[in-house]
């Protein structure tokens, strides 16, 4: 059995043809896909795939705790594979989506006796591509 066949049992989903490469995609490309994303990637690989069945994946993924959606772009859905607590940036210019490591103990409210289940922390701007592309052409 191999290492995303034993992820996804142990949060008790079974392990399919199609949910097996959607959640080896969303662990090996970190760069926050869509559902489209997804379907477009993969369907070559699995002929039988729809974007239903890649749309009901996510969902079931984002309801068992294996992955989130992120609503950081207006547009689409955004899915990431991981689920540690990390911050997402979004560049303003090219679109791309980050993952931050960030100290979310600081965040949390102080005399909250509350059980929070889930934070999220979406940050916005210019990546360092497109921040060093704009400072070059103002400088020329």
């Amino acid at each position: 059995m191999n290492s995303t066949s034993q992820y996804l049992s142990g949060y008790g989903i079974r392990p399919s043809v199609q949910r097996l490469a959607i959640m080896h995609y969303l662990r090996s490309n970190r760069t926050h896909p869509t559902a489209d994303e997804i379907f477009d990637a993969l369907r070559k690989q699995i002929s039988t795939l729809s974007k239903t069945t890649v749309y009901n994946t996510l969902k079931l993924f984002v309801d068992h705790g294996v992955a989130i959606c992120i609503g950081i772009d207006e547009k689409n859905s955004r899915f990431d594979g991981c689920v540690e607590p990390h911050a997402h940036f979004r560049c303003k210019i090219c679109g791309r989506i980050i993952d931050l490591e960030i100290d979310t103990e600081q965040f949390l409210p102080k005399n909250f006796n509350g059980k929070i289940d889930e934070t999220y922390f979406f940050l916005k701007g210019l990546c360092e591509d497109c921040n060093n592309r704009k400072n070059n052409s103002l400088n020329t």
